[in-house]
């Protein structure tokens, strides 16, 4: 191996591909599960920012290499460059720009997310699963969010999403117990949108892609602000936020698309404009 490539296959690869409207994003560092170096997050932060902007995009795809979808943060990576003690507030400083920013670009970016997850899902790997729209998961997989267990406490949105998605009990379970959660009970407990066998996880990911990047793309990016709107939302608050949502996406060419479809009794043809 090349001086180059060693220093490649240390900070990790982030891979992007595109493709008929979707964005493939791949974290690529099968050798330590994926985890993440601060070049990893960085460059996470610019592929998402720059597809939050692109019209052409219709759905974002993110996975693992290898057997594993996501170790987490890699913690040695992020600290070893130095002996002496981070600055007081040092991580006050740096996170929100770093980790907390992609979960944030995942949960808002008005494009469905799409996230496949083999193996191991740990910590910041963890959230970015379920800060994704859909996270479909090899039955065999795992989910853990192991912060307590290494003595400090949950971070990357992990307090915010768990208890949404699954209820403050089992919320409780996972992040002060340390419990891991197979792909089978994170599906049924709402945690992850689907579990399938391991051979039929490429497909299945697949095929709900290609039904994203096949619908009406602002409407969608439309519901997903203001799901996310309402969860801090009155029901008033939430309908007018609607209503303003609706006025813009039946200016859309797509809803024009949707009546003629409806009338003339044919499967629309979205075009994401």
């Amino acid at each position: 191996m090349s001086q180059d490539a060693g220093a490649a296959a240390a900070e990790g690869l982030v891979t992007a591909s595109r493709s008929g409207g979707m964005l493939r994003i791949v974290l690529d560092r099968p050798a330590r599960r994926n985890s993440l170096t601060p070049w990893m997050i960085g460059r996470l932060i610019e592929l998402l920012t720059e597809a939050a902007t692109d019209d052409s995009l219709r759905v974002v795809h993110l996975g693992g290499a290898g057997n594993d979808f996501c170790a987490g943060a890699d913690w040695v990576a992020t600290n070893d460059s130095s002996d002496e003690r981070p600055r007081a507030g040092a991580l006050v400083r740096r996170v929100p720009h770093a980790a907390h920013r992609v979960i944030e670009l995942i949960h808002t970016i008005q494009l469905p997310v799409v996230c496949s997850v083999r193996g191991w899902a740990v910590g910041m790997g963890c959230n970015l699963a379920l800060a994704a729209d859909f996270t479909v998961a090899a039955v065999d997989a795992m989910f853990w969010e192991p912060f307590v267990e290494r003595g400090f406490s949950p971070d990357s949105g992990a307090t915010w999403l768990l208890p949404r998605l699954i209820g403050l009990a089992r919320a409780r379970r996972m992040l002060l117990l340390g419990e891991k959660v197979g792909a089978a009970d994170a599906a049924d407990w709402g945690l992850i949108h689907h579990a399938v066998a391991p051979s039929a996880l490429d497909d299945t990911v697949d095929a709900l892609l290609t039904r994203l990047a096949g619908g009406p793309t602002v409407a969608i990016g439309l519901a997903k602000q203001a799901m996310n709107y309402a969860a801090h939302a009155t029901l008033g608050q939430a309908m007018t936020h609607e209503l303003f949502n609706l006025e813009m996406s039946c200016r859309t060419k797509d809803f024009k698309e949707g009546l003629d479809a409806f009338r003339q009794r044919r499967a629309p043809e979205f075009r994401g404009r």
